[in-house]
């Protein structure tokens, strides 16, 4: 699970950050270090995809969406309603972004 912060992200440490093209579409971060996942950054818009973990208790964040769903598998599942995408319904998406 991870949180949209958009593109104005900043780190502490940002010198240990090592980042690597890991598709067509995003790139990681990790820290150099220790090897922990920092981000996922998508390459066309540069929003940074942060995992829920690392933001501890932040009150108001919201679960409203679900993606790629059709590769999620079956015993998962929330109780909560929430937008779903598909996998082709994200590209899709991503690629009407960048046709903006």
């Amino acid at each position: 699970m991870e949180v949209n912060c958009g593109t104005d992200v900043s780190f502490t440490g940002e010198e240990h950050i090592k980042v690597y093209a890991s598709s067509d579409w995003a790139e990681r971060g990790f820290c150099g270090v220790c090897g922990t996942h920092l981000f996922y950054r998508l390459k066309q818009t540069g929003e940074h995809m942060v995992p829920i973990g690392l933001l501890g208790d932040e009150p108001g964040l919201v679960f409203k969406s679900q993606v790629f769903i059709d590769e999620k598998p079956d015993f998962y599942s929330f109780a909560n309603q929430t937008q779903t995408l598909t996998g082709p319904e994200v590209f899709a998406l991503f690629s009407s972004a960048d046709e903006s």
